[in-house]
């Protein structure tokens, strides 16, 4: 092997190794990994047909899955959990009931990440894969 071949294999293997180190760092997170354990051996969060999760975990930040926000209204989240509130108005007792519902387990969950001594903050992020995989169209995505 000539000596730019050799020096050309050895920079691109340290550069792959790099990269796989810095991969590495970015998926380890053991911490997430915990309280996403803990939401899903909650009680009454297991039985809810959605399952808040901690996406990650940054400087004392969680950033905690939701399946609503301003894009995508809660009673378009409670019609594909719940059938039998589509087309229902708003006020009525039963879409009030289940909006409520969600709103508990929610601040259920926000608790649970919240009494975690490694997470200062927490923070909800849309998720939109959720969303997708059940048949909800997220407007400007």
């Amino acid at each position: 092997m000539d000596r730019f071949t050799r020096n050309y294999s050895i920079v691109l293997g340290i550069g792959v190794v790099v990269l796989a180190a810095w991969w590495m760092s970015s998926i380890w997170q053991p911490e997430v990994w915990t309280i996403n354990d803990q939401l899903a051996e909650d009680a009454k969060l297991s039985d809810y047909p959605y399952q808040f999760r901690v996406k990650r975990l940054e400087k004392g930040v969680a950033t905690v899955s939701s399946p609503r926000n301003f894009d995508v209204p809660a009673m378009r989240f409670l019609e594909v959990i719940h059938p039998e509130l589509a087309g229902l108005a708003q006020d009525d007792p039963r879409a009030i009931a289940a909006q409520q519902d969600l709103i508990d387990h929610q601040k259920r969950a926000q608790g649970l990440v919240l009494s975690q001594p490694e997470v200062e903050r927490m923070t909800w992020e849309l998720d939109v894969q959720w969303l997708a995989d059940h048949g909800v169209q997220v407007s400007g995505r």
